[in-house]
């Protein structure tokens, strides 16, 4: 898609990721590094969020979007049930709604898995 400068910016929506990002990775940071020196780490966090604001609204002007979790979970179920109808359609058209069993060939032969004796070797 091209640029459009007329698409809006969900600015509430990337700043409620980047501080729910920031908030876990301090936690991490100050959980896993309690001896060193942490500040460095904070700090890093901390720019990282005009970072991914501003390439969160140069991707929302190029028309990116990505789904909620709400819509992911909506697109799975349908699919499920999308899934489920065409299981449900395709095994009573097919009649008894199992394959038939192929023939036995070489390898599957009906009988046990063992392999031939050894007897049959040069020497």
């Amino acid at each position: 898609m091209a640029w459009d400068s007329s698409r809006p910016v969900p600015w509430q929506r990337l700043m409620r990721e980047w501080v729910i990002y920031a908030l876990i990775m301090v936690a991490v940071f100050l959980v896993f590094f309690r001896d060193a020196n942490v500040i460095g780490a904070i700090v890093g966090v901390l720019i990282s969020g005009p970072l991914y604001l501003a390439l969160g609204a140069v991707l929302a002007k190029f028309g990116y979007q990505r789904k909620t979790f709400r819509e992911a979970r909506a697109d799975r179920q349908r699919q499920l049930a999308e899934r489920n109808a065409a299981s449900t359609n395709s095994a009573t058209s097919s009649g008894s709604g199992e394959r038939p069993k192929p023939p036995p060939t070489k390898r599957t032969q009906q009988g046990s898995n063992r392999p031939r004796s050894t007897s049959k070797r040069k020497r």
